[in-house]
């Protein structure tokens, strides 16, 4: 029998405004964004689709009032043809600019500033819906993504957001893992190991993340492979683990206690319309 996967929970920081939206998958083809007030540690809910939204190709405004997503769903007769990406309101999921895929190869984008948006492979999108509050930056040229899916939007964002590469764990065909720091408090490193896998673990997609903290002046390293997302917020270390979002300092000479500040599992599916 197989073991009973907890939700799984990817967040985007805003990166001038104590927002995120966390976006939480599960179980089978269900995802909702839930906003998340870092300054209060609050959780609103905002929004369910049936579907699937590939949260590494996903990016939140710097002011925190925009999401743009990639995601697949519905018939490929559809206006979308099956797959598209969107701008919105977040933490919300409906559309204020679509652009219509039909495939799963590219999509998604990165904001370059609050109201202007890179839409990833732009020419293999159709428009389908456009605002006066969002404009297309054509001109803008990530750097360092990888790919054609998922790492071609996760890893200009993390180097964007302050992540430095550090080199590689493997590279193995269709199984490679590539390693990022980002400095924390006191002496402290955040370290993510980034997995591109077929055939990845039960519960994980093909790109999937562990993480360990490391202090060298303490000599002192922790493995924390339960950890799927992680980041820090001014002191703290936040991460998500088995569908909880958890927060710690740290310390000088060790993280401080761990607090759960949301539990996402006993969410279900409901439908709720955004307010515009």
């Amino acid at each position: 029998m197989r073991a009973l996967v907890p939700a799984r929970i990817h967040v985007l920081l805003a990166s001038q405004s104590p927002r995120a939206v966390v976006l939480r998958k599960g179980p089978a083809n269900a995802v909702c964004s839930i906003l998340w007030d870092r300054s209060t540690d609050t959780f609103t809910l905002g929004q369910w689709m049936r579907g699937r939204i590939y949260e590494r190709r996903a990016d939140l405004s710097p002011d925190g009032k925009y999401m743009i997503y990639f995601a697949r769903g519905g018939r490929i007769n559809s206006p979308t043809k099956g797959s598209w990406t969107a701008i919105s309101r977040a933490p919300w999921l409906k559309a204020i600019v679509l652009h219509g895929k039909g495939d799963c190869w590219l999509g998604g984008g990165l904001f370059t500033k609050p109201h202007r948006y890179w839409l990833n492979g732009s020419c293999m999108h159709f428009p389908l819906e456009k605002s006066a509050e969002m404009t297309e930056d054509t001109t803008f040229v990530p750097e360092g993504g990888h790919g054609g899916e998922c790492l071609s939007i996760y890893y200009p964002r993390l180097l964007r957001d302050g992540w430095t590469f550090a080199g590689k764990l493997s590279e193995v065909l269709f199984d490679s893992c590539d390693i990022f720091e980002k400095p924390l408090a006191n002496g402290w490193v955040l370290r993510k190991l980034a997995h591109a896998q077929i055939g990845a673990p039960q519960g994980k997609s093909s790109y999937w993340d562990e993480h360990e903290i490391e202090n060298t002046r303490l000599g002192m390293r922790l493995e924390k492979p339960d950890w799927e997302w992680a980041d820090r917020d001014g002191e703290s270390v936040l991460w998500a683990e088995k569908g909880c979002i958890f927060r710690a300092a740290a310390l000088p000479d060790s993280l401080g206690s761990t607090k759960m500040l949301f539990d996402a599992k006993p969410l279900q599916f409901t439908a709720i319309s955004a307010p515009y």
